[in-house]
């Protein structure tokens, strides 16, 4: 396998507020090590604080690319697409692609996590992305790349959530 791949995740899919919220980020061996010296895995293991912190530290180690979907784009995206799994495929897609434009080096393959019909994310993806092989694999937060793009996806739906806390001067909760 190549030494650069694009790890994706999301944050917020089963939330009643906030945003949906996907990142991306781009990984290496070299980028590997140091996810590993920080720490990094799935933000579902870990606090809020110990997220917003990681994710600093990793948007200053490594590309990586967010789509955050609020309420009224999801509802336009699901009235034409009519099921999650599209929708979340769309913004993988997007992420891969907005990772793929911006980035010089040669990326070889993107890891994610599996979350419905393999061909979801394949269908969604344009001309760069197309010519990546997609690993679409449960529990893919094993992969410090997409442990790292869990973190950072976590990290920006909680920035969201309290932002509109403030905004509504009430204390939204996270989960269904």
């Amino acid at each position: 396998m190549s030494k650069n791949w694009i790890g994706t995740d999301e944050s917020g899919k089963g939330d009643y507020f906030g945003p949906l919220v996907i990142a991306g980020v781009f990984c290496n061996l070299e980028l590997e090590e140091k996810l590993r010296s920080l720490n990094v895995r799935d933000s579902k293991v870990i606090s809020d604080n110990q997220v917003k912190e990681l994710s600093e530290k990793i948007k200053q180690i490594s590309p990586f690319n967010l789509v955050v979907i609020g309420p009224e784009k999801y509802n336009q995206l699901y009235d034409k697409m009519k099921n999650l799994n599209k929708l979340l495929a769309w913004g993988h897609a997007r992420v891969i692609e907005n990772l793929l434009n911006s980035s010089t080096t040669k990326v070889d393959y993107v890891i994610s996590d599996k979350f419905g019909d393999e061909r979801y994310i394949q269908r969604a993806l344009m001309e760069k992305g197309k010519k990546v092989q997609l690993l679409q694999k449960v529990k893919a937060e094993s992969d410090l790349g997409v442990a790292a793009a869990s973190i950072i996806a976590r990290a920006e739906f909680l920035r969201r959530l309290q932002e509109l806390s403030h905004q509504y001067d009430l204390n939204l909760p996270k989960g269904s």
